[in-house]
């Protein structure tokens, strides 16, 4: 493929980056194999996992449905990104993604993002050979669920953890609090971030039930998705359980938020796409004044604005995914604009949907707040709009 590229000096860096774009716009095109594996994991979605089993295991705090990720798993989903030679399926970030997306459209409550994406790529990055042989293969198998925990208060950036690592008699001795960490009530083991006395920041391999660690639930506004804070006092590890080399964490962390960031994107597409069509459905059924709601010219434009966020942010997602599959210089624009955008639409995307529905829209029998919750979640996961788009402004102008 020939890239285009603006003569040097013509043009400013937000217009070179957006041609750039726009010009490779082609490799973004789903092959008839990326749709043939979409429209299967819709189907099994649909017939497994429909909103309703969803809006059960929500409403009896059930966790998550461990026969359908055994399935998920025979599948290949959970080893979509994971190599070959780790028990994975050997697809790039574009078909992961697009099982991703389909998972967002039901809402699926499973630890798809912690466990599938998080976590396996955070071993990818940064493991030992010995590690990946070990935790990769179990993970793409459905037999074991793993969590990234590194964020201990409001900021999700991960240069500065007070977790500790103290060296003492041949372990590694580890100290602290972990919060918000993603479906960490689901996780059999952990990626903890914690800092050396020297300052060295890395990632430790921490099973569950290793002496010390202590899990609590938080509560959350999207009960489909659970948070959770560890306590690490005195949990102790070998050495052989520290991900990479002293000081590799930081790096390996912001390149598995990126990825975070562009799934979230993924995500947020599909379940805005559900709440588009929910909502048109909704116009064109609902009668008012002896007519459909549809017909009426401030509903019409309400559906309108949300076909184009929707668009919108298929395209952003598409792009990122491509560039976290394919080209890493490219991932950190890409993914900030994917965050921003995505969460953005999906935010008023269901915003919209709940205004159409009226009255049925704010009650929890319907499905719409499901959606809403979501999207305000996905929205702050991994730092709000705001926070990416400042990172995108500190890329461009650097």
């Amino acid at each position: 493929m020939t890239e285009f590229r603006l003569p040097a000096g013509e043009g400013t860096q937000l217009e070179r980056v957006g041609l750039v774009a726009e010009c490779r716009a082609m490799d973004f095109v789903f092959t008839p194999e990326q749709l043939m594996l979409r429209d299967a994991a819709r189907d099994f979605l649909e017939s497994k996992a429909p909103l309703g089993t969803t809006r059960g295991s929500v409403e009896e705090g059930a966790g998550f449905d461990e026969p359908l990720w055994k399935e998920m798993a025979q599948l290949g989903w959970q080893g979509m990104g994971i190599p070959e030679a780790y028990g994975g399926s050997g697809f790039s970030f574009r078909e992961l993604a697009i099982v991703i997306e389909e998972t967002g459209r039901c809402l699926l409550p499973a630890p798809f993002l912690s466990s599938v994406v998080l976590a396996a790529s955070a071993l990818l990055r940064s493991g030992s050979e010995e590690q990946k042989q070990l935790y990769l293969p179990a993970i793409a198998g459905g037999d074991m669920v793993a969590a990234v925990a590194w964020m201990e208060s409001q900021d999700w950036h991960p240069e500065d953890p007070q977790t500790t690592a103290t060296e003492t008699g041949g372990a590694i001795v580890l100290e602290g609090v972990k919060s918000y960490v993603i479906e960490g009530t689901l996780a059999d083991t952990f990626l903890v971030s914690a800092r050396s006395p020297t300052s060295d920041v890395a990632l430790y391999l921490v099973e569950r039930d290793a002496p010390g660690l202590a899990v609590r639930p938080l509560p959350t506004l999207d009960l489909t998705r659970p948070l959770a804070e560890i306590t690490l006092d005195g949990v102790a590890v070998s050495p052989d359980r520290r991900l990479g080399t002293p000081g590799s964490g930081v790096e390996a962390l912001r390149h598995v938020i990126m990825l975070g960031a562009v799934a979230l994107a993924y995500e947020s597409v599909g379940g805005a796409e559900v709440c588009l069509d929910m909502a048109v459905d909704y116009a064109k059924d609902r009668i008012q004044f002896g007519r459909p709601i549809g017909s009426f010219q401030a509903v019409k434009h309400r559906c309108a604005d949300m076909l184009v966020q929707v668009d919108v942010a298929r395209s952003a997602a598409q792009h990122a995914g491509w560039a976290a599959a394919w080209d890493a210089s490219e991932l950190p624009v890409a993914a900030a604009v994917a965050k921003s955008a995505c969460s953005d639409a999906y935010f008023f995307v269901a915003a919209e949907t709940i205004q159409i529905h009226g009255g049925i829209g704010f009650t929890w029998e319907h499905d719409a707040h499901l959606y809403f919750k979501r999207a305000k979640a996905n929205r702050l996961l991994f730092g709000d709009p705001a926070q990416w788009r400042s990172r995108l402004a500190d890329l461009i102008d650097g």
